[in-house]
This record gives structure tokens, C-alpha cells and sequence, in this order.
């Protein structure tokens, strides 16, 4: 890589973390988000951890956190937070349905947007709204784990945040339902919702009964309570490509679940 693209990549970080992890409003709003989710001692995996903003907000609610981002340069960055931050650890690597090697496409300019889903990037590349000017201008073949093997090395978790820019859907086929936590989330994008689609009818086997939504970093629920899967289907393919993307919450029966916890309501959400 050329220093003038080093640059860039470093600018692009420093971006994210302007936007991210300095800003105070949205590291409130996030664990305010997150207080209903996440119990002190919990564990908590942050598939796609990007800067670190999510992990810090369960890191602070009390959470053992394992931070799973394949993108080198943040995973370093998140290896040196995880320096100052008690029950943190970084995993280097992307997830998938099985283990091996993925081909990670970077967006130096803005990193959040990093991608091993080639229809993603297609998708973006047509010129969606928000999407224009975006471009993946370099590639690293990077590890890939599944949900399965970080259980086995480190817990069933409590809680799963999935945010991997189109390949949700194949993250979630790399989890069993032996595994499968009280709650999870997973990412949709409007340009390219199939694989949002496709991780709802996953969890839906996996034992999801219950399900909300938030937009973009409104750190709100959109219902404010517990919604068939159903109706987040038709709630999805009715938004406007404007809306960009947000956020599915899935809840298994406390039953099912081993847990007693509650999906939070109007009185509850942030």
C-alpha cells in the first residue's frame, strides 16, 4: 500500500472514531439501548466490532465482551482498547458458516462499510442512495470463524450484536441451537435485504419468536414491543432505500432460552 492510501486508511479510522467512540450522545444512547439487553457477567460477542463503540457500551453495563472485527488495522486498534478495558477480548477475524478463509473487501475511505459479501458491495456499487461514491479499493484474505467455535472457546453468550455489512445471514448459519443466546441482533441494509430476510427465517429456527427493530443509531426501538417475525418481514421489504439500514432484535421464550428476561416495552425502551 502507498503512503497516500496509508493516509486515507488512517483518516477513514479516525472518522469512525469521531463519529463512533467520541461522541457522547451516542455512547449513551447505546447503553441505554443496550441496559435491557445486557446483565453485569454476561457475555456478550460483537460480531463486526468495527471501532469498538458497541463493545464499550456492554463493557460498561458490566459484560464480559469478545470483540470479533476482521479488519487488521481496527482489530489492532481494538487490541490496544482492550488494554484499558476489563473483560475485553479481540478476536481477529471474520465470521462465517464455517471455518477458513474469506476474502475481505476494504473501504479505506470509510471503514464501516468493509465486506466479504460480493453482492453487497455490488449492491452499493449501483448507486443506492447513500451509497454513491463508496469504494472497496483493496482486499486481505483473513481468517473466518463461526459462532459455534467462539462458544466453544469461550461460552454460550447471552447476547450476540452481528453488524457485517450483507453476510449476517451466513453468520447466523454458523450457529446451532445449542449455542444460540437469549438475544441477538443482526444488521439490514435496504439496498440488499435478502440477507436480512434470510438471517430472520434462520433465527426463526433457531427458536426466535420475538422481534423488534431499530433504524439507523436511533439507539430506539421502532415497536417498542414484541413483534411476530411476520410482520418484521413486511415491515422490512416496506421501507424506502432511504432509510438505509438498522437493526433486528430477536428473543428466544425464556423457556427455550434458560433465561427470564424480558423483551422491553414502550415503558422500557430508550
Amino acid at each position: 500500500m502507498t503512503l497516500r492510501r496509508r493516509i486515507g486508511a488512517w483518516r477513514g479510522i479516525a472518522r469512525s472514531l469521531l463519529t463512533y467512540r467520541l461522541d457522547r450522545r451516542h455512547a449513551a444512547g447505546l447503553r441505554r439501548l443496550y441496559s435491557g439487553l445486557v446483565r453485569p457477567g454476561d457475555l456478550v460477542f460483537d460480531v463486526g466490532a468495527h471501532v469498538g463503540d458497541r463493545s464499550a457500551a456492554f463493557a460498561a453495563l458490566g459484560a464480559r465482551v469478545v470483540a470479533v472485527e476482521a479488519q487488521p488495522r481496527l482489530a489492532r486498534l481494538l487490541r490496544w482498547q482492550a488494554r484499558l478495558t476489563p473483560g475485553l477480548t479481540v478476536v481477529e477475524a471474520a465470521a462465517g458458516a464455517a471455518p477458513g478463509t474469506l476474502t475481505l473487501r476494504l473501504n479505506a475511505g470509510n471503514p464501516s462499510v468493509a465486506s466479504v459479501s460480493a453482492a453487497f458491495v455490488a449492491a452499493a456499487s449501483q448507486g443506492a442512495p447513500g451509497w454513491q461514491g463508496q469504494v472497496w479499493d483493496e482486499t486481505v484474505e483473513v481468517e473466518c470463524v463461526t459462532l459455534d467455535g467462539l462458544a466453544a472457546r469461550f461460552g454460550r453468550p447471552d447476547f450476540v450484536k452481528i453488524d457485517v455489512e450483507g453476510f449476517e445471514d451466513r453468520v447466523l448459519a454458523g450457529l446451532s441451537g445449542k449455542n444460540a443466546p437469549a438475544g441477538l441482533s443482526f444488521e439490514f441494509v435496504t439496498m440488499d435485504l435478502a440477507p436480512a430476510l434470510d438471517a430472520l427465517a434462520t433465527v426463526q429456527r433457531l427458536g426466535y419468536r420475538a422481534f423488534d427493530v431499530s433504524l439507523g443509531e436511533s439507539h430506539r426501538f421502532t415497536f417498542g414491543d414484541r413483534q411476530p417475525a411476520e410482520a418484521i418481514a413486511a415491515w422490512l421489504r416496506a421501507l424506502p432505500l432511504k432509510a438505509n439500514s438498522g437493526d433486528v432484535y430477536c428473543w428466544r421464550p425464556a423457556s427455550s432460552a434458560g433465561d427470564g428476561r424480558t423483551v422491553p416495552t414502550d415503558e422500557t425502551a430508550p
